[in-house]
């Protein structure tokens, strides 16, 4: 169970991988025009983010998942730094699709400018990543134009004969515009949110049918499934989770829920990030978790879900239920 094949490119990676967007650090995102808002997870040392990989390398996680949008390039430099010397250890996905302000660490979209960006993009990625090849390079516009995104998935099959990446796949949450990329001869996945509280059952199908792996974005639910929170929590302000009103009716119901979840999720012994990641697993074997990470203890946490493997069926079961009654149920 601790590996599985990431869809039809057969490339063999560890069941959990690690998302790095907090590794990043704080940055901006600004639309021309529009008010900016916090995008990163506040305040990161660098040299505990690289002993934090290191430390997931040598429970054996393979897979991290970086964006040009991370810290402006910050979070693809500093896995680059980490990896030097054991990138025959590691698959590198990346993402693309905006436009990076490396310098004054802001990012926007820009989707006129997409297609002319893709390789300075693949180049810039591969710069900062200190590699000479990707090993999965996804979309990061999830509603791009899909008859725009067809002539795109063209040129990433040129990117794959030119030896730039090996494999694409494209960060969405819309099952209409994963399809454009799907069948794709080098299209190995589909990133999409997927956890304890929100599932995407056509995703999942999309992907057996086309065999593709499922990377699972948000699979603690920005931390919801910790356990940790409650309607009193603050965050800093250059940490995107201080958007968020706790004290909203939505908010409140989601810390009911997941205060509910605790003992089906946390059954075995595990942790509850342990069990939310397992539920992922037991639903379906195609999904590649990716819970972001700061520190190596968090890191150890979300590795040691391996040790116990997927979640039971009962236990599952149980959360489908709580769902259902706390959180889709008619008022």
């Amino acid at each position: 169970m601790r590996t599985r094949k990431l869809g039809k490119s057969g490339i063999e990676v560890s069941a959990l991988g690690m998302g790095c967007w907090a590794i990043g650090g704080p940055w901006t995102w600004k639309n021309p025009g529009e008010d900016p808002w916090p995008a990163g997870w506040g305040f990161i040392d660098d040299d505990e983010s690289i002993r934090a990989i290191h430390a997931a390398l040598d429970l054996g996680v393979n897979l991290f998942d970086t964006a040009a949008n991370y810290g402006a390039g910050h979070s693809e430099v500093i896995v680059g730094r980490a990896l030097k010397g054991r990138r025959d250890k590691a698959v590198i996905a990346t993402k693309f699709g905006r436009i990076v302000n490396e310098g004054e660490k802001i990012v926007y979209g820009d989707d006129d400018k997409l297609m002319e960006n893709v390789r300075s993009d693949v180049e810039n990625s591969l710069r900062r990543l200190d590699t000479d090849y990707i090993d999965l390079y996804q979309l990061h516009v999830g509603e791009y134009d899909p008859d725009l995104a067809l002539e795109l998935r063209g040129l990433l099959e040129e990117l794959v004969g030119e030896g730039k990446i090996r494999w694409y796949g494209w960060s969405t949450d819309l099952v209409d515009r994963a399809s454009v990329f799907a069948g794709g001869e080098h299209c190995a996945s589909i990133q999409f949110q997927l956890n304890a509280l929100f599932d995407n059952p056509e995703m999942r199908a999309l992907c057996e049918k086309h065999d593709l792996a499922g990377i699972n974005k948000d699979p603690l639910n920005r931390g919801f499934l910790t356990g940790k929170f409650t309607a009193d929590s603050t965050f800093p302000q250059d940490d995107i989770r201080s958007e968020t009103d706790f004290h909203s009716e939505s908010i409140l119901k989601r810390l009911e829920a997941v205060e509910a979840l605790r003992e089906p999720l946390t059954s075995g012994g595990r942790t509850m990030a342990q069990g939310a990641l397992a539920y992922i697993w037991t639903l379906d074997p195609r999904m590649i978790p990716i819970p972001g990470f700061k520190t190596v203890e968090q890191v150890q946490q979300n590795a040691g879900a391996m040790e116990f493997g997927p979640l039971g069926d009962d236990a599952v079961r149980r959360v489908h239920q709580i769902v259902a009654d706390l959180l889709t149920s008619p008022g």
